[in-house]
């Protein structure tokens, strides 16, 4: 399990040639709540958006993220991102309850499964500050609105 921030930035690299593809940049999250995929930057003169499913990741290092071949690379079709088109990040996060717990800031997910189990919230610079961010665990698959993201608690 990990964070979405310390995958940002990972080098993408091939297997069978040993070439670097890209570099981590984003995540493809359904509308359910699961991670789909990794969005990466290609390497090249055309640095466009692409994607790779979670389940073509043969695995993730702390220094790169290996993939078995180049097929395994498709067009960019997000439902949301953490910091690109239809983001999450910065996004109202409340309880089922009818509690704010504050923004959307990061989120905890297991690699290979691409399970989402946590949500790291945030209350604001001094808040972050003094009392650090709040990690909200769930058991549950959130509802992910135009407005909040509503998630039930453990």
């Amino acid at each position: 399990m990990r964070t979405f921030s310390l995958l940002k930035g990972l080098p993408v690299y091939e297997m069978q040639k040993g070439k670097k593809i890209g570099e981590v940049c984003d995540l493809n999250i359904s509308t359910d709540g699961f991670v789909k995929g990794l969005i990466i930057k290609k390497d090249g003169i055309f640095k466009k958006s692409q994607t790779i499913d979670i389940k073509d990741v043969s695995s993730f290092g702390w220094d790169g993220v290996m993939i078995d071949n180049e097929k395994a690379i498709k067009a960019l079709t997000p439902e949301y991102t953490l910091h690109h088109q239809q983001q999450l990040q910065g996004k109202i996060v409340m309880t089922t309850e009818g509690e704010e717990l504050g923004i959307l800031d990061d989120v905890y997910f297991m690699e290979e499964l691409g399970t989402i189990v946590g949500y790291e919230i945030s209350d604001g610079f001094f808040s972050d500050i003094t009392e650090g961010k709040q990690v909200v665990k769930t058991s549950e698959s959130p509802a992910i609105g135009e407005d909040a993201i509503i998630v039930k608690v453990k």
